[in-house]
């Protein structure tokens, strides 16, 4: 059940047709969950499954809604941020066209305005991707 679905646009940068996060799932402490439901066409689906850039894009946008739902708690700006750096991307299935994707980020650390995320997609609990983003904040 998402908790906020509305307008997904409200806590990131990105529009259609790169949107790649139905909703918001859970905040909590450091831990964010998203979920995806992938249309056919989507842009990033070939062949009928989600390929490795739009697997990678739904897990950067999970990191940013956090950023975005936590800043419109908090009554101020949704900032930008970008992808400093991508490690041990690791892709296991391509999950098909149709499906609903669940994405998690949990923040391993962060420091000034750099955050480092682990983040995993998982499709009825199996992982599909995975991998480590270096997000920055554009304060």
């Amino acid at each position: 059940m998402f908790i906020h679905t509305d307008n997904i646009t409200a806590y990131i940068p990105q529009r259609t047709p790169i949107v790649m996060i139905s909703g918001i799932l859970e905040v909590k402490d450091n831990i964010t969950r998203t979920g995806l439901q992938i249309a056919a066409d989507n842009l990033f689906v070939e062949e009928g499954v989600l390929k490795s850039p739009g697997l990678l894009e739904n897990m950067a946008q999970t990191a940013a809604a956090r950023v975005g739902y936590v800043a419109l708690q908090e009554g101020t700006p949704v900032p930008i941020g970008f992808i400093g750096a991508v490690k041990d991307f690791e892709v296991f299935a391509f999950p098909p066209a149709g499906s609903f994707i669940e994405t998690t980020t949990e923040i391993q650390s962060q420091v000034f305005n750099a955050t480092m995320v682990a983040a995993k997609v998982t499709l009825d609990g199996r992982l599909m991707a995975q991998c480590e983003l270096k997000i920055f904040i554009n304060p």
